[in-house]
């Protein structure tokens, strides 16, 4: 196990594949995205094979994603509010009983190699995506817990960027293998895709509906504003969808671009461009899967800095790596990777998956734990019309750079890198927790080795709790952050709350400075009443009851502060301990200066304990101190 990484009893997100209430769902939505792909790339080989002026085949290819994407414009918000109203699997049901009837009708135009029936399937296939769209998203967190959102959201990030690429392979394939049954080819397997998801989704568990009373409103326009209203309602969420579609309008103009790039710059044939774009789905599915691991299991929106930051160094860098049109053509994969820099090239379109996974993966997540059960479903789908806005941005974008500005496909990709450096500042200066988990996730993965016992198990995954935990250093708010699934509010002297840089990271994080009532008793009384507020509003609010730093490694006596806070809000107490840390960075063991240094034990091991909640009837200070030292044992 990853050093870095708190461990959490050895789960893995890859357990969630051998269980009924994620593995059906999430195969279905794997046949979607490939059956979708599969229909659109067998679009393009008939057009191929039929004879039929070249003028007319650039005609449909470029009809082909506008009609696609249109249904997401005018059916978004209606999809939204069925999605919020009905139960989730019977819906997931319905869209895939609605696929199997219109690959029926695309098979009939692939036997009459009849494109306009072909385009008019393909605007039904984008209505039965826009349906199945906010169903998709939403139903996770109903079905997963709040420590498994990131994996479980990997695990869907990863399975759509394989199902595509494969999808566009195996279509890309129908005519070249079955030649004059290509169209029948083509037809049996768009159905038979269409039934198999439809007989997995019988298997997907009942999910409660959001809003099952939630009245639907039919007029797109009005509901489309409401609903896109419904996505700014929390800075952190408006931000979040923000940065999704910025995801998309990224990820358009790259593999838009890619094709003829891979054939103009890079000097390859159409498989090359294959293997391009392999290689970045391949890198934003393996960087998917890795958010779990880097974040600890936890909704670490600290990875999104990371992420951009790594999406427009490897984007520069791959300006760099081949900056004028390569002298060869005609290249395959083997005749392409013998060329200067041609692996310089293919890791840079690896690092832009992997740190493109890196951003949106824990974009769905903060999204999905931070929104009303009873309007996630509608935010996804005010979340779709953005994204569908983006995407016709981005092609517009790309043709305006290329056809107006005259920029060559390597000039589009520098001005997309800079372009995304700068949208990130931006979106992490207005919505500074972005970057401050950011700065916190380094801080505490550069430092420490976290194990963890009992914390996913004992802190509750919704709903208002006191947490109660020893107090050895500076770090020790970072620390639980790090290793708590939730947000916590935690509650700080206000001395450690000022310290230059930590403060900002306080600040943000919502912490709650408090002084002695000889000290500050304004202070203190303004802190027990943000406690009091924090604590009505359902959130998790942490605590050190101690009152200050040990001075010698051993836990001091509680203080009453825990009893007056129980007294005026009664809530479940979740004991913790931190164990390993009195030798650690920023403790008082050592004196000021040697405080400073970097741990004796560099990247020093770090222990956390959690026990069952307790009755906050049954919790003075002194049964609280003994729980704690029970916890922390020797360990100190």
């Amino acid at each position: 196990m990853d050093a870095g990484t708190p461990q959490r009893n050895h789960h893995s997100q890859f357990d969630l594949l051998r269980q009924r209430r994620f593995l059906p769902y999430f195969v279905v939505q794997l046949l979607g995205a490939f059956n979708d792909n599969v229909f659109r790339q067998a679009i393009i080989g008939l057009l191929g094979y039929l004879a039929i002026p070249t003028e007319q085949k650039a005609l449909y290819t470029q009809l082909a994603p506008a009609i696609f994407i249109l249904p997401y414009f005018l059916f978004s918000a209606t999809a939204g509010q069925v999605a919020e109203k009905l139960e989730k699997s019977k819906l997931i049901r319905i869209t895939t009983a609605m696929e199997i009837a219109i690959m029926s009708v695309a098979a009939v135009g692939f036997v009459l190699q009849d494109m306009r029936v072909l385009l008019a399937t393909l605007f039904l296939t984008g209505v039965q995506s826009t349906l199945f769209g906010p169903v998709k998203y939403s139903i996770l967190p109903s079905v997963l817990k709040p420590e498994e959102l990131t994996g479980g959201n990997g695990l869907v990030e990863m399975g759509t960027s394989v199902s595509i690429l494969l999808g566009m392979i195996f279509g890309g394939l129908i005519f070249a293998v079955a030649g004059a049954l290509g169209p029948w080819a083509a037809g049996f397997a768009v159905i038979a895709l269409a039934i198999t998801g439809n007989l997995v989704s019988r298997a997907i568990p009942a999910v409660d509906a959001g809003a099952p009373d939630l009245k639907i409103q039919w007029n797109p326009l009005p509901e489309s504003l409401r609903i896109w209203r419904l996505t700014r309602q929390q800075p952190a969420v408006r931000n979040s969808v923000l940065g999704v579609s910025w995801f998309w309008f990224f990820g358009t103009v790259l593999t838009g671009n890619l094709p003829v790039y891979a054939e103009t710059v890079l000097g390859g044939t159409p498989t090359l461009y294959v293997f391009a774009l392999a290689l970045f789905s391949v890198g934003v599915g393996v960087g998917s899967l890795l958010c779990e691991k880097l974040s600890g299991r936890t909704v670490e929106i600290g990875l999104v800095p990371l992420g951009a930051l790594g999406m427009s160094g490897f984007l520069i860098d791959l300006y760099f790596a081949r900056p004028l049109a390569s002298s060869a053509a005609g290249l395959d994969v083997a005749g392409f990777l013998q060329q200067p820099g041609a692996w310089r090239v293919a890791a840079d379109l690896t690092g832009i998956g992997l740190f493109a996974g890196f951003f949106v993966v824990p974009l769905f997540a903060l999204i999905q734990s931070r929104t009303s059960r009873n309007t996630l479903s509608r935010v996804i789908a005010g979340m779709n019309i953005q994204n569908a806005l983006f995407i016709v941005l981005a092609a517009g974008a790309g043709i305006a750079a290329q056809s107006l500005l005259k920029w060559t496909i390597p000039q589009l990709f520098l001005a997309l890198a800079i372009a995304n450096a700068l949208v990130a500042l931006w979106i992490f200066t207005i919505v500074p927790e972005f970057a401050m988990r950011f700065v916190s996730w380094l801080l505490v993965r550069t430092l420490y080795r976290l194990k963890l016992h009992g914390v996913e198990r004992h802190v509750p995954d919704e709903g208002a709790a006191l947490i109660v935990c020893n107090h050895v250093s500076y770090m020790d708010a970072l620390i639980l952050s790090a290793c708590i699934p939730r947000p916590v509010r935690f509650v700080m002297y206000y001395k450690i709350f000022r310290i230059p840089v930590m403060s900002w990271i306080f600040r943000t994080a919502k912490a709650i400075p408090i002084a002695g009532a000889r000290e500050d008793p304004e202070v203190m009384q303004r802190a027990f009443d943000e406690i009091d507020a924090a604590l009505a509003a359902g959130e998790l609010v942490g605590i050190f009851p101690e009152g200050a730093l040990t001075k010698d490694g051993d836990i001091a006596a509680f203080k009453s502060g825990v009893e007056k806070i129980l007294e005026r809000r009664p809530v479940p107490v979740v004991p913790m301990a931190l164990r390993g840390m009195w030798a650690s960075m920023w403790s008082r063991r050592d004196s000021r200066l040697g405080r400073m240094r970097v741990p004796r034990r560099f990247r020093a091991r770090v222990e956390v304990a959690a026990d069952a909640a307790m009755d906050p009837f049954q919790a003075p200070a002194e049964v609280l101190e003994a729980k704690v030292r029970v916890l922390r044992g020797d360990a100190a």
